[in-house]
């Protein structure tokens, strides 16, 4: 009975038709290449929107009680002493730690060495003949090449210092007359979804980017205090990696405590294990309690959605796809009220 419905989209399929869905998927080929083309402007300038887009808010306060040009001086200088003020504590007292752990990282790599010797003689005695010699020479390897790309890593970021410069700048000009570039970017759209989509885009952006920082600061922070009772050593760096790691939406905060267990291991196995309990609950609390009550009204998604999203955005713009792609998938539900793709209502 359902026959004809399921093939009344072939039997109207058009060469008119078929052109132009060609022609779309041709453009939309067109503009993903234009994208890789202009990766490194479009970066600056999408870092720079979403810093502007969250200062915004304090400078509408401010904008009360004094003109808006003097209250978006007075914001964007007081945000660049305060993000300036902590990077540079908390960055030198990281980088110490972080200098100290590469100092050590041959003292860990034998440690490790040790374990798997030992686990391969206990195994032996079990009549288990295993070789662990190449997996060895394996981490030997690993560590180098991680200590080299740690190394190219803090070189690049020296290198593109220039970029943060210009991000700032971009972002402090976006914030004194953003509102008519946005008027123009509107003019696009027909009058009637204007409206639509201005609240769309600020409940869907603001609402993700500053929840993501919360819960980022939250989990750095629950972590250090966790290390610090439970005598890790290295704890402010090592922290700062959870931190950092969980502003990536999605598989963030798994990533870092892998990697954080896997750097505390040499120092016993008890001990990595109760990070890795520890580092695990924190994350429950974060994913389950806090994060609905920080994300409440912003991003109302399936998580099936998400993370298609998330692969979608990795593939086509790499991290800035990764941190867009969710705000940019609830913008479209929002405007579309796709309710199947959103998340279930308690």
């Amino acid at each position: 009975m359902n026959e004809p419905n399921r093939q009344s989209f072939w039997d109207n399929l058009t060469n008119t038709k078929l052109i132009r869905y060609v022609l779309l998927f041709a453009l939309a080929w067109a503009v993903v290449q234009v994208l890789a083309y202009f990766e490194t402007v479009i970066i600056i300038f999408v870092f720079a929107a979403i810093f502007a887009f969250l200062l915004n808010f304090p400078v509408r306060w401010a904008s009360r009680i004094m003109p808006r040009g003097v209250a978006t001086v007075l914001v964007f200088l007081l945000s660049l002493l305060l993000i300036g003020g902590i990077v540079v504590t908390l960055g030198i007292a990281a980088f110490s730690q972080a200098q100290q752990l590469v100092e050590q990282a041959p003292q860990l790599l034998n440690s490790v060495t040790e374990l798997l010797g030992n686990l391969q003689s206990l195994l032996q005695r079990w009549n288990l003949n295993v070789d662990f010699s190449e997996l060895e020479g394996q981490l030997r390897n690993g560590a180098l090449s991680t200590l080299g790309l740690g190394f190219t890593t803090v070189q690049n970021v020296l290198a593109n210092a220039l970029d943060l410069i210009v991000i700032a700048v971009v972002a402090f000009f976006m914030l004194l007359d953003g509102k008519r570039l946005w008027d123009l970017i509107l003019r696009i759209f027909p009058r009637g979804m204007r409206d639509r989509i201005t609240i769309a885009v600020r409940k869907n952006f603001l609402g993700f980017f500053w929840g993501r920082f919360l819960l980022s600061v939250f989990f750095g922070i629950s972590v250090y205090i966790v290390f610090i009772l439970l005598g890790v050593p290295y704890a402010l760096g090592l922290a700062a990696i959870a931190g950092v790691f969980d502003l990536i939406p999605g598989i963030g905060a798994t990533l870092g405590i892998t990697l954080i267990s896997l750097i505390i291991l040499p120092q016993g196995i008890g001990l990595a294990l109760t990070v890795l309990v520890s580092c695990i609950l924190l994350q429950q609390i974060e994913e389950n309690i806090l994060m609905p009550r920080i994300m409440q009204g912003s991003i109302n998604m399936n998580p099936v959605v998400m993370f298609f999203a998330l692969l979608v955005g990795a593939r086509v713009a790499g991290l800035v796809g990764v941190f867009l792609s969710i705000p940019i998938a609830g913008v479209l539900i929002s405007l579309f009220e796709v309710e199947e793709m959103q998340g279930k209502q308690d």
